[in-house]
C-alpha cells in the first residue's frame, strides 16, 4: 500500500524542502513538481513532492488520517 502524506513547506533550499506536519520533519525533493513556495501542502511520498495541494485539502486529509489512526487502521 501507498501513501501520500500532507506536509506543509517549512524551508526550501537547492530543490529540497524541509516539510512539517504534527512536528515530524521530512526533506523531500521537489524535482517532480514546480511552483512550491514555503507555507505551501505538498504530498509526499517516499522522499519526493508529488503534488502541490490547497490547504483545505491537506487539513481534511489528515484529519482522515488521523481519524484511522484513532480508530487503530494498520496497513499490514
Amino acid at each position: 500500500m501507498c501513501l501520500g502524506v500532507p506536509m506543509q513547506v517549512k524551508t526550501i533550499e537547492n530543490e529540497v524542502a524541509l516539510c512539517e506536519i504534527d512536528g515530524v520533519q521530512r526533506e523531500a525533493s521537489l524535482m517532480m513538481i514546480d511552483d512550491v513556495q514555503v507555507g505551501d501542502y505538498v504530498l509526499i511520498h517516499a522522499g519526493f513532492a508529488i503534488e502541490k495541494i490547497d490547504d483545505n485539502e491537506a487539513k481534511l486529509t489528515l484529519k482522515a488520517l488521523r481519524e484511522a489512526l484513532d480508530m487503530g487502521f494498520t496497513a499490514e
